[in-house]
């Protein structure tokens, strides 16, 4: 491909959506912002994203780039083979052709995924995962999501809801979860369950990274909050580690930032519960905020080669 060629690339998110032209290499020559004010209804945020993207590629012939491509991230359940965003509590979507709606409105190719998994794709061949055949990136923030990656490609699923680990059962009677069942993982060791968890014990307010702050000062509750959390993670990543056996566990999200905080006792947490399968490297996402993108443009190219 030439030098001049780009990909238009958006990470759309319930509140923003992250925009950029980004080159085959993985470089990235112009980023944006946006809000997706997603209740405003969601065919408010369709036409959002047509005009963003319309933009983009606007602005790449202004900069004599080409565009030849577009790459969307969504959340939700994607049917990535025929480009439709099945269901999407974030932005409201049910069954939005959202590939076909872009491809007339631009024409330009068009590739559709979920969000999780595009990072994934991102992490796996540029970023954190990318020295690893078979990764397992699991993103942790509001909610828990992972996508098994093997040679950078993700796997999808029959129905294109593959990787919902947050969903895995590991505190039979626990909390319960959003999707209505008790003890998810989601519902133990998201950012939200952390804050959640010690606010509903201290009676304040508090978010998971002042719980890991406080945890790291030695407060007694935060530090129990916080290990119970590590402790649910490990079961959650042993499982997925013996469904399948990866090399490298690359965690990303919000929760990823506390840094050895997480990673020390998590490793420790995740040698324990090895047994005959092979311990995977656990290490942090490399490409921050940016890999929605990055991924998204990665699967936009990808669907240029078949």
């Amino acid at each position: 491909m030439s030098s001049t060629e780009v990909v238009v690339a958006l990470d759309v998110g319930g509140t923003g959506m992250k925009c950029a032209l980004v080159r085959p290499d993985g470089t990235v020559p112009h980023t944006e912002r946006h809000p997706t004010d997603a209740g405003r209804g969601p065919d408010a945020v369709i036409d959002t994203i047509l005009e963003v993207a319309e933009g983009l590629a606007g602005k790449a012939r202004a900069d004599a780039l080409d565009p030849v491509a577009v790459g969307i991230a969504v959340p939700g359940v994607i049917d990535e083979a025929r480009g439709i965003a099945v269901w999407s509590a974030n932005v409201g979507f049910r069954d939005v052709p959202l590939r076909d709606l872009v491809q007339k409105r631009l024409g330009l190719t068009a590739a559709l995924g979920h969000d999780v998994r595009v990072g994934g794709l991102a992490e796996a061949r540029l970023g954190a995962g990318r020295d690893a055949g078979h990764v397992l990136f699991v993103a942790i923030g509001t909610g828990i999501a992972a996508a098994h990656l093997v040679g950078g490609t993700a796997a999808t699923g029959a129905h294109g809801a593959a990787g919902e680990i947050g969903h895995v059962l590991v505190r039979p009677g626990g909390p319960r979860c959003g999707c209505g069942r008790r003890g998810c993982l989601e519902a133990v060791s998201s950012a939200s369950a952390i804050g959640r968890h010690y606010t509903e014990r201290a009676g304040v307010p508090t978010t998971a990274a002042e719980v890991a702050e406080r945890a790291a000062a030695g407060e007694p509750l935060a530090a129990e909050v916080w290990r119970e959390a590590v402790e649910a993670l490990a079961d959650g990543l042993a499982t997925g580690q013996a469904l399948f056996d990866v090399e490298t566990v690359v965690l990303g999200g919000g929760l990823a930032r506390a840094g050895a905080l997480l990673f020390d006792p998590l490793r420790a947490a995740l040698h324990e519960r090895m047994t005959f399968h092979r311990e995977p490297r656990l290490v942090a996402a490399a490409l921050g905020d940016e890999a929605g993108c990055l991924g998204a443009a990665l699967l936009a190219l990808d669907s240029l080669e078949k």
